[in-house]
């Protein structure tokens, strides 16, 4: 058994399969979703060349009045927040979360708070569900970067 975040039990899973890995991320995006108060429809995620994820955030910085702001996952990086851009646009990361790269949703639910200027108590706590049965998230995306 691995660990995800200081005590999320995360099972090996037996396939390689990159559908299983895009299953796993996908439900670890849904908790953090979840976490930071937007629903799935707010999110993506990819698993091809690249393993990203992307939520849309609801809150808005006051660095940036304005503009939305997106929650985005890669393989390599972690959690980051950023200044939602064209595809003309660069890239304005606002913060990135550092540490693991699966941090628990509640975790990644302070970091956007933080960002956004918000107290840690504005927002209630959400349930988090269990991550049982997401299979070996971390090991498949270490392969991932290994490979790249």
């Amino acid at each position: 058994m691995l660990l995800s975040g200081p005590e999320r039990p995360m099972p090996l899973p037996a396939a390689d399969d990159p559908q299983v890995l895009r299953r796993a991320l996908a439900a670890y995006v849904r908790e953090v979703a979840a976490a930071v108060g937007v629903t799935v429809e707010c999110t993506s995620c990819e698993v091809a060349d690249t393993v990203t994820a992307y939520v849309a955030l609801s809150g808005r910085s006051p660095r940036f009045p304005g503009r939305d702001l997106m929650l985005l996952w890669s393989v390599r990086q972690g959690w980051t927040v950023a200044v939602e851009t064209t595809p003309a646009e660069p890239a304005q990361v606002v913060a990135h979360l550092g540490g693991d790269l699966t941090p628990e949703p509640e975790r990644v639910r302070r970091f956007v708070d933080d960002v956004l200027g918000a107290r840690e108590t504005a927002r209630p706590a959400r349930p988090v569900l269990a991550v049982s049965s997401h299979g070996d998230l971390r090991t498949r995306l270490e392969e991932c970067v290994r490979r790249s």
